[in-house]
Parts: structure tokens; sequence; C-alpha cells
């Protein structure tokens, strides 16, 4: 299983600051995301930061039993 932590707003969008996935890919981890907390849509998830056991990484990554995968949104200011 993957675990899958939420910051920012999409953790307030969410509802949740973490929860359990089983998934290989990060495509399949979205879609999954997806349907278990449909508040959370793809396009929310492919917009944000990616980092797979604290290291940024590509969406072409593959995932492993037990990587903890963070998904941070871009934040503007001003």
């Amino acid at each position: 299983m993957i675990t899958v932590r939420f910051y920012g707003l999409l953790r307030l969008d969410a509802g949740v600051r973490e929860m359990t996935v089983a998934a290989s890919t990060v495509a399949e981890l979205f879609a999954q995301i997806s349907r278990q907390n449909p508040r959370i849509t793809k396009k929310d998830l492919e917009g944000c930061v990616l980092l797979i056991n604290g290291k940024v990484r590509s969406r072409r990554a593959k995932l492993a039993d037990g990587d903890v995968v963070q998904l941070m949104p871009p934040v503007a200011g001003g």
C-alpha cells in the first residue's frame, strides 16, 4: 500500500490529511485517489508537486509497497 499525504489547499479540499492506496504507478495512484475521494479530481492532482519518499519525482516513476507520496499544490502570493 502507498501512503498519500495531502498539503495546502488540496488537504482542505480533500477533507483528509492522509490516505492509503494500492497502486504501482503514479497514474494509477491518481485514479485511485479520485475514485476514493470524488472531491479531488485528477486535474487537481496533476497540478501538484509530487514527492515520493521525500524526493521530487517524475509522474512516470514506479511506486513500491510502503512508499510515501506527498502531494503539494502550487502556492502563489503577492
